[in-house]
Protein backbone atom coordinates (compact mmCIF):
# COMPACT_ATOMS: atom_id res chain seq x y z
CA UNK A 1 0.00 0.00 0.00
CA UNK A 2 0.92 3.66 -0.22
CA UNK A 3 0.59 5.01 3.31
CA UNK A 4 0.75 8.52 4.75
CA UNK A 5 2.21 8.77 8.25
CA UNK A 6 1.65 12.13 9.93
CA UNK A 7 3.90 13.08 12.83
CA UNK A 8 6.72 11.13 11.16
CA UNK A 9 9.42 13.05 13.05
CA UNK A 10 7.69 12.22 16.32
CA UNK A 11 8.27 9.22 18.56
CA UNK A 12 5.52 6.85 17.39
CA UNK A 13 5.32 8.14 13.82
CA UNK A 14 9.06 7.67 13.28
CA UNK A 15 8.97 4.04 14.43
CA UNK A 16 5.79 3.37 12.45
CA UNK A 17 7.19 4.75 9.19
CA UNK A 18 10.32 2.61 9.45
CA UNK A 19 8.34 -0.54 10.27
CA UNK A 20 5.87 -0.02 7.42
CA UNK A 21 8.66 0.35 4.87
CA UNK A 22 10.33 -2.82 6.20
CA UNK A 23 7.05 -4.64 5.44
CA UNK A 24 7.12 -3.46 1.83
CA UNK A 25 4.78 -0.47 1.95
CA UNK A 26 5.56 2.85 0.28
CA UNK A 27 5.46 5.57 2.93
CA UNK A 28 5.36 9.34 2.86
CA UNK A 29 5.89 10.95 6.23
CA UNK A 30 4.93 14.50 7.12
CA UNK A 31 5.64 16.60 10.22
CA UNK A 32 5.80 20.30 11.00
CA UNK A 33 8.87 19.73 13.22
CA UNK A 34 7.68 22.21 15.85
CA UNK A 35 9.77 23.15 18.87
CA UNK A 36 7.54 21.70 21.60
CA UNK A 37 10.66 19.74 22.50
CA UNK A 38 14.22 19.67 21.11
CA UNK A 39 14.00 19.69 17.31
CA UNK A 40 17.47 18.13 17.14
CA UNK A 41 15.95 14.87 18.38
CA UNK A 42 13.31 15.06 15.66
CA UNK A 43 15.94 15.64 12.99
CA UNK A 44 18.03 12.80 14.46
CA UNK A 45 15.07 10.43 14.08
CA UNK A 46 14.66 11.48 10.46
CA UNK A 47 18.38 11.09 9.88
CA UNK A 48 18.14 7.53 11.24
CA UNK A 49 15.60 6.92 8.45
CA UNK A 50 17.94 8.41 5.84
CA UNK A 51 16.32 11.85 5.64
CA UNK A 52 19.09 14.45 5.77
CA UNK A 53 18.38 17.68 7.64
CA UNK A 54 19.84 19.87 4.91
CA UNK A 55 17.47 18.33 2.37
CA UNK A 56 14.32 19.17 4.35
CA UNK A 57 12.46 22.20 3.00
CA UNK A 58 8.86 23.13 3.71
CA UNK A 59 6.44 21.55 1.24
CA UNK A 60 9.20 19.74 -0.66
CA UNK A 61 9.74 15.99 -0.84
CA UNK A 62 12.99 14.67 0.66
CA UNK A 63 13.91 11.13 -0.33
CA UNK A 64 15.52 8.72 2.11
CA UNK A 65 19.09 7.68 1.32
CA UNK A 66 18.58 4.43 3.25
CA UNK A 67 14.99 3.38 2.53
CA UNK A 68 14.01 3.57 -1.16
CA UNK A 69 10.29 3.44 -0.39
CA UNK A 70 10.33 6.35 2.08
CA UNK A 71 10.01 10.09 1.53
CA UNK A 72 9.47 12.94 4.00
CA UNK A 73 7.81 16.33 3.60
CA UNK A 74 7.89 19.10 6.19
CA UNK A 75 4.23 20.11 6.31
CA UNK A 76 1.74 21.36 8.88
CA UNK A 77 -1.70 19.77 9.09
CA UNK A 78 -3.30 23.19 9.34
CA UNK A 79 -1.85 24.03 5.91
CA UNK A 80 -4.97 22.88 4.09
CA UNK A 81 -3.91 23.92 0.60
CA UNK A 82 -0.64 21.99 0.60
CA UNK A 83 -2.21 19.03 2.39
CA UNK A 84 -4.92 18.71 -0.26
CA UNK A 85 -2.32 19.05 -3.03
CA UNK A 86 -0.30 16.24 -1.45
CA UNK A 87 -3.33 13.94 -1.42
CA UNK A 88 -4.21 14.86 -5.02
CA UNK A 89 -0.69 13.96 -6.13
CA UNK A 90 -0.07 10.79 -4.11
CA UNK A 91 -3.41 8.89 -3.96
CA UNK A 92 -2.86 7.24 -0.57
CA UNK A 93 -4.49 3.92 0.31
CA UNK A 94 -4.24 4.46 4.06
CA UNK A 95 -3.61 7.36 6.44
CA UNK A 96 -1.98 6.87 9.84
CA UNK A 97 -2.49 10.12 11.74
CA UNK A 98 0.07 10.09 14.56
CA UNK A 99 0.52 13.88 14.54
CA UNK A 100 -0.73 15.86 17.51
CA UNK A 101 0.24 18.51 19.97
CA UNK A 102 1.09 16.16 22.82
CA UNK A 103 1.41 16.61 26.57
CA UNK A 104 -1.13 17.04 29.34
CA UNK A 105 0.81 19.64 31.32
CA UNK A 106 1.73 21.81 28.35
CA UNK A 107 -1.97 22.12 27.48
CA UNK A 108 -2.40 24.18 30.65
CA UNK A 109 0.12 26.71 29.35
CA UNK A 110 -0.52 26.83 25.61
CA UNK A 111 -4.12 25.75 24.90
CA UNK A 112 -4.33 27.30 21.43
CA UNK A 113 -1.63 24.95 20.11
CA UNK A 114 -3.93 22.01 20.92
CA UNK A 115 -6.93 23.46 19.13
CA UNK A 116 -4.91 24.31 16.02
CA UNK A 117 -3.11 20.97 15.73
CA UNK A 118 -5.46 18.44 17.30
CA UNK A 119 -8.80 19.93 16.19
CA UNK A 120 -8.22 22.04 13.07
CA UNK A 121 -5.44 19.80 11.81
CA UNK A 122 -7.49 16.66 12.36
CA UNK A 123 -10.49 18.23 10.62
CA UNK A 124 -8.29 18.78 7.56
CA UNK A 125 -7.29 15.10 7.66
CA UNK A 126 -10.95 14.05 7.81
CA UNK A 127 -11.91 16.36 4.97
CA UNK A 128 -9.14 15.21 2.68
CA UNK A 129 -9.89 11.55 3.47
CA UNK A 130 -13.53 12.18 2.56
CA UNK A 131 -12.66 13.78 -0.75
CA UNK A 132 -10.04 11.17 -1.71
CA UNK A 133 -11.96 8.06 -0.58
CA UNK A 134 -9.20 6.66 1.63
CA UNK A 135 -9.51 2.93 2.37
CA UNK A 136 -8.65 3.31 6.07
CA UNK A 137 -7.90 6.15 8.47
CA UNK A 138 -5.99 5.04 11.56
CA UNK A 139 -5.57 7.77 14.16
CA UNK A 140 -3.90 8.19 17.52
CA UNK A 141 -6.15 8.81 20.47
CA UNK A 142 -4.97 8.55 24.08
CA UNK A 143 -5.66 6.88 27.41
CA UNK A 144 -6.09 10.42 28.73
CA UNK A 145 -9.69 10.35 27.44
CA UNK A 146 -10.58 8.17 30.44
CA UNK A 147 -9.89 11.05 32.84
CA UNK A 148 -10.39 10.16 36.49
CA UNK A 149 -12.27 6.98 35.65
CA UNK A 150 -12.66 5.08 38.92
CA UNK A 151 -13.41 1.79 37.16
CA UNK A 152 -10.25 -0.15 36.26
CA UNK A 153 -9.13 -1.47 33.92
CA UNK A 154 -10.27 1.15 31.41
CA UNK A 155 -12.53 -0.28 28.70
CA UNK A 156 -13.42 1.26 25.34
CA UNK A 157 -17.03 0.81 26.49
CA UNK A 158 -16.54 3.13 29.48
CA UNK A 159 -18.01 6.62 29.68
CA UNK A 160 -15.35 9.11 28.64
CA UNK A 161 -17.22 12.40 28.80
CA UNK A 162 -15.26 13.95 31.67
CA UNK A 163 -11.73 14.77 30.46
CA UNK A 164 -9.51 16.46 33.05
CA UNK A 165 -7.17 18.24 30.61
CA UNK A 166 -7.58 20.13 27.35
CA UNK A 167 -5.28 17.59 25.69
CA UNK A 168 -7.67 14.81 26.70
CA UNK A 169 -10.63 16.87 25.48
CA UNK A 170 -9.04 17.29 22.05
CA UNK A 171 -8.34 13.55 21.76
CA UNK A 172 -11.92 12.71 22.69
CA UNK A 173 -13.03 15.32 20.16
CA UNK A 174 -11.01 13.48 17.52
CA UNK A 175 -12.93 10.30 18.26
CA UNK A 176 -16.26 12.11 17.98
CA UNK A 177 -15.24 13.90 14.79
CA UNK A 178 -14.12 10.61 13.24
CA UNK A 179 -17.42 9.00 14.24
CA UNK A 180 -19.35 11.79 12.54
CA UNK A 181 -17.36 11.49 9.31
CA UNK A 182 -17.68 7.71 9.35
CA UNK A 183 -21.42 8.03 9.86
CA UNK A 184 -21.96 10.71 7.21
CA UNK A 185 -19.46 9.67 4.55
CA UNK A 186 -18.65 6.03 5.27
CA UNK A 187 -14.96 6.66 6.00
CA UNK A 188 -13.47 3.50 7.59
CA UNK A 189 -11.64 4.74 10.68
CA UNK A 190 -9.95 3.24 13.73
CA UNK A 191 -8.92 5.19 16.82
CA UNK A 192 -6.12 3.90 19.06
CA UNK A 193 -6.01 4.82 22.72
CA UNK A 194 -2.29 4.61 23.55
CA UNK A 195 -1.21 4.01 27.14
CA UNK A 196 2.09 5.70 28.23
CA UNK A 197 4.34 4.68 25.36
CA UNK A 198 8.07 4.46 26.11
CA UNK A 199 11.27 3.26 24.49
CA UNK A 200 14.24 4.32 22.32
CA UNK A 201 13.90 7.66 20.50
CA UNK A 202 11.18 8.62 23.01
CA UNK A 203 9.77 12.03 23.91
CA UNK A 204 11.82 14.14 26.35
CA UNK A 205 8.65 15.54 27.94
CA UNK A 206 7.56 12.09 29.16
CA UNK A 207 8.20 11.23 32.81
CA UNK A 208 10.46 8.23 32.17
CA UNK A 209 12.68 10.29 29.83
CA UNK A 210 12.80 13.24 32.23
CA UNK A 211 13.71 10.86 35.06
CA UNK A 212 16.53 9.34 32.99
CA UNK A 213 17.86 12.76 31.97
CA UNK A 214 17.81 14.04 35.57
CA UNK A 215 19.53 10.92 36.93
CA UNK A 216 22.07 11.05 34.08
CA UNK A 217 22.88 14.69 34.97
CA UNK A 218 22.88 14.13 38.76
CA UNK A 219 19.78 16.25 39.29
CA UNK A 220 16.74 15.43 41.44
CA UNK A 221 13.68 13.87 39.83
CA UNK A 222 10.24 15.33 40.56
CA UNK A 223 7.74 12.68 41.66
CA UNK A 224 4.12 13.82 41.56
CA UNK A 225 1.36 12.76 43.95
CA UNK A 226 4.16 11.68 46.29
CA UNK A 227 4.71 8.65 44.08
CA UNK A 228 1.22 7.24 44.59
CA UNK A 229 0.69 6.59 40.88
CA UNK A 230 0.00 3.57 38.70
CA UNK A 231 0.99 3.77 35.03
CA UNK A 232 0.38 1.34 32.20
CA UNK A 233 3.78 1.71 30.51
CA UNK A 234 3.72 0.19 27.01
CA UNK A 235 6.88 -0.47 25.00
CA UNK A 236 7.11 1.15 21.57
CA UNK A 237 7.62 -2.10 19.60
CA UNK A 238 4.41 -3.51 21.08
CA UNK A 239 2.55 -0.34 20.16
CA UNK A 240 3.81 -0.48 16.57
CA UNK A 241 2.76 -4.12 16.23
CA UNK A 242 -0.69 -3.05 17.36
CA UNK A 243 -0.88 -0.25 14.79
CA UNK A 244 0.27 -2.63 12.03
CA UNK A 245 -2.41 -5.15 13.04
CA UNK A 246 -5.05 -2.41 12.88
CA UNK A 247 -4.12 -1.10 9.42
CA UNK A 248 -5.37 -4.16 7.59
CA UNK A 249 -8.29 -4.75 9.98
CA UNK A 250 -10.67 -2.34 8.28
CA UNK A 251 -14.03 -1.78 10.02
CA UNK A 252 -16.92 -3.06 7.88
CA UNK A 253 -19.88 -2.31 10.15
CA UNK A 254 -22.04 0.81 10.13
CA UNK A 255 -20.71 3.35 10.84
CA UNK A 256 -17.28 1.95 9.99
CA UNK A 257 -15.46 3.24 13.05
CA UNK A 258 -13.96 1.35 15.96
CA UNK A 259 -11.74 2.06 18.96
CA UNK A 260 -9.03 -0.04 20.58
CA UNK A 261 -6.90 0.24 23.69
CA UNK A 262 -3.19 -0.35 23.10
CA UNK A 263 -1.74 -0.75 26.57
CA UNK A 264 0.36 -3.13 28.61
CA UNK A 265 -2.57 -3.96 30.93
CA UNK A 266 -0.08 -4.50 33.77
CA UNK A 267 0.40 -1.09 35.41
CA UNK A 268 3.54 -0.31 37.37
CA UNK A 269 3.69 1.44 40.72
CA UNK A 270 5.72 4.58 40.10
CA UNK A 271 8.29 3.87 42.87
CA UNK A 272 8.87 0.37 41.41
CA UNK A 273 9.24 1.83 37.92
CA UNK A 274 11.82 4.34 39.17
CA UNK A 275 13.75 1.57 40.92
CA UNK A 276 13.82 -0.46 37.69
CA UNK A 277 15.02 2.61 35.78
CA UNK A 278 17.76 3.22 38.38
CA UNK A 279 18.99 -0.34 37.92
CA UNK A 280 18.96 0.01 34.12
CA UNK A 281 20.93 3.28 34.34
CA UNK A 282 23.25 1.98 37.04
CA UNK A 283 22.65 5.11 39.11
CA UNK A 284 20.50 6.17 42.04
CA UNK A 285 18.01 9.02 41.79
CA UNK A 286 17.71 11.96 44.15
CA UNK A 287 13.97 12.26 44.70
CA UNK A 288 11.85 15.36 45.17
CA UNK A 289 8.26 14.57 46.09
CA UNK A 290 5.51 16.82 44.79
CA UNK A 291 1.73 17.12 45.01
CA UNK A 292 -0.66 16.08 42.27
CA UNK A 293 -0.30 18.10 39.08
CA UNK A 294 -3.39 19.67 37.48
CA UNK A 295 -4.71 17.58 34.60
CA UNK A 296 -2.95 14.42 35.79
CA UNK A 297 -4.59 11.18 36.92
CA UNK A 298 -3.42 8.69 39.57
CA UNK A 299 -4.09 5.47 37.62
CA UNK A 300 -4.03 4.24 34.03
CA UNK A 301 -4.74 0.62 33.14
CA UNK A 302 -5.88 -0.76 29.81
CA UNK A 303 -8.54 -3.40 29.26
CA UNK A 304 -7.22 -5.04 26.08
CA UNK A 305 -9.76 -7.89 25.83
CA UNK A 306 -11.32 -6.46 22.65
CA UNK A 307 -7.92 -5.69 21.12
CA UNK A 308 -6.66 -9.19 21.81
CA UNK A 309 -9.83 -10.89 20.62
CA UNK A 310 -10.25 -8.94 17.38
CA UNK A 311 -6.62 -8.30 16.43
CA UNK A 312 -4.75 -11.14 18.13
CA UNK A 313 -2.55 -8.48 19.76
CA UNK A 314 -0.90 -8.65 23.16
CA UNK A 315 2.10 -6.73 24.51
CA UNK A 316 5.20 -8.89 24.95
CA UNK A 317 7.86 -6.58 26.40
CA UNK A 318 8.45 -6.57 30.17
CA UNK A 319 9.28 -3.32 31.94
CA UNK A 320 12.76 -4.66 32.76
CA UNK A 321 13.51 -5.50 29.13
CA UNK A 322 11.94 -2.29 27.81
CA UNK A 323 13.87 0.00 30.15
CA UNK A 324 17.16 -1.77 29.37
CA UNK A 325 16.57 -1.13 25.67
CA UNK A 326 15.60 2.49 26.35
CA UNK A 327 18.62 3.23 28.56
CA UNK A 328 21.00 1.58 26.07
CA UNK A 329 19.70 3.97 23.40
CA UNK A 330 19.65 6.89 25.87
CA UNK A 331 23.34 6.54 26.71
CA UNK A 332 24.32 6.17 23.05
CA UNK A 333 22.25 9.16 21.95
CA UNK A 334 23.53 11.45 24.71
CA UNK A 335 27.15 10.43 24.20
CA UNK A 336 26.84 11.33 20.52
CA UNK A 337 24.84 14.54 20.98
CA UNK A 338 26.33 16.38 23.97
Amino acid sequence: MKILVTGAAGFIGFHLAEKLTSLGHAVIGIDNINDYYDVNLKYARLNHSGIKREEIHYGKKAKSSLIPSYCFIKLDLIDRENLFTLFDNEKFDCVCNMAAQAGVRYSLENPHAYIESNISGFLNILEVCRQQTIKHLVFASSSSVYGNNEKVPFSVLDNVERPVSLYAATKRSNELMAYTYSHLFGIPATGLRFFTVYGPWGRPDMAYYKFAAAIFNNKPIEIYNNGDMLRDFTYIDDIIKGVIAVIEHIPNHSPPLTLYNLGNSRPEKLPDFIETLEKALGRKAEKKYMGMQAGDVPVTMADIEKTSRELGWEPKTSINEGLKLFTKWFFEYNENNI
